[in-house]
């Protein structure tokens, strides 16, 4: 369907038709009162037609290891299964099972497809229960977020593990349902035992002041500590053998960020969310028990990262977190009455959150 769309532009072509849509809705929110029903229902309309035609772009890409990475070795590994070979699958259940069944019945292409549908729909969920009439507000900050084209491209099993955490969050009153997608998102990638942790500590322990300090705690710790933070996780058999080779490997492990080292970059965008959430709790009073709750799983995770934040591939624990960001920032904003003109002061902060991931992305420094 996408075909046409030369490879080398087909990543900053969603960036910029992103950008169309972050200065729409800003200026949508300068001069109009986006809480009128026509708005709500212009944003709506809007809404679903951008969610499908994001997703039909981001699904049907061509297949290429050059431009989307892990894509190449899961389609070659997809062709392997459709000719008959047999596998061991001994870890990663869910998903390895999952593209060994589809693999029976459907092209690499629909697969492909449907791991994305399978990524987004959670988001849309998530957004329209929590966010009512203003979800497509949410559910943009979901995929303008700065990892959230890479984990549906190039890191989909980390990315669907995050999505089924996200769905779990969507049944957040429904605890055994809700810690059975969580269960799942685990056996689509292993990883996703760092939110799944730090959701559970933070709901036996519910002070958020605690979860911030901890946060403000991991950044002193991890300049004093250097790397010995990613040979003491590794030392642990973190995880597994792919996942100590994150912490403590070489070049070979380098993917989505250009230097290692502490990136103070990337720990000002985490904070964003933690001032956020700081702001709203601790100054507007915010009394929300999900959010507070989320909130927290947001700072334990995020701390973790920043501990190993010098290992070479500490991006695929960054996302850990940052798939969190977008509803801990928007969550107040589109639930309470915060501010004087709160929807053109929302409208700002939707906008300067995405800035932020298309000059990461789409703009050449």
């Amino acid at each position: 369907m996408f075909d046409w769309i030369p490879l080398q532009y087909y990543t900053s072509i969603q960036y910029h038709f992103l950008l169309l849509t972050a200065v729409l809705i800003l200026f949508y929110a300068s001069q109009f009162h986006i809480s009128d029903p026509k708005s709500t229902s212009f944003f709506t309309i809007y809404g679903y037609f951008f969610a499908l035609l994001f997703t039909l772009y981001i699904g049907l890409r061509p297949i290429s290891g050059r431009y989307f990475v892990d894509m190449g070795t899961y389609a070659k590994i997809y062709e392997r299964l459709q000719n008959g070979a047999s596998v061991t699958i001994e870890k990663d259940y869910l998903f390895n099972y999952f593209m060994k069944w589809c693999s029976n019945f459907m092209e690499a292409r629909t697969f492909f497809l449907v791991l994305d549908v399978l990524y987004i729909i959670p988001c849309i969920l998530f957004s329209r229960k929590y966010f009512g009439a203003y979800w497509f507000f949410s559910f943009f900050m979901f995929v303008g977020s700065f990892s959230f084209w890479a984990y549906g491209t190039n890191g989909l099993r980390n990315g669907l593990g995050t999505s089924l955490f996200i769905l779990g969050l969507y049944l957040y009153e429904k605890k055994i349902w809700m810690f059975m997608l969580f269960l799942l998102g685990y056996f689509m990638h292993a990883s996703i035992i760092i939110p799944i942790a730090a959701f559970v500590l933070t709901g036996v322990y519910k002070n958020p002041k605690v979860y911030f300090y901890i946060w403000l705690a991991a950044i002193p710790l991890s300049l004093a500590g250097g790397s010995s933070w990613s040979v003491f996780f590794a030392s642990l058999g973190f995880e597994e053998e792919r996942t100590q080779g994150y912490l403590t490997g070489g070049e070979q492990y380098i993917d989505k960020f250009s230097q290692t080292g502490f990136r103070w970059d990337f720990l000002l965008y985490s904070a964003s969310a933690v001032f956020a959430g700081w702001y709203f709790i601790f100054k507007k009073h915010i009394k929300d028990r999900f959010y507070i709750h989320l909130f927290g799983t947001y700072c334990i995770a995020n701390a973790f990262w920043i501990l190993v934040i010098t290992a070479a591939f500490s991006n695929r624990f960054a996302y850990l977190s940052w798939f969190l960001m977008a509803p801990v920032i928007a969550y107040p904003m589109f639930r309470y009455k915060i501010w004087k003109d709160q929807y053109k002061v929302a409208g700002l902060i939707l906008f300067s959150y995405f800035l932020f991931t298309y000059i990461m992305n789409a703009v050449k420094i």
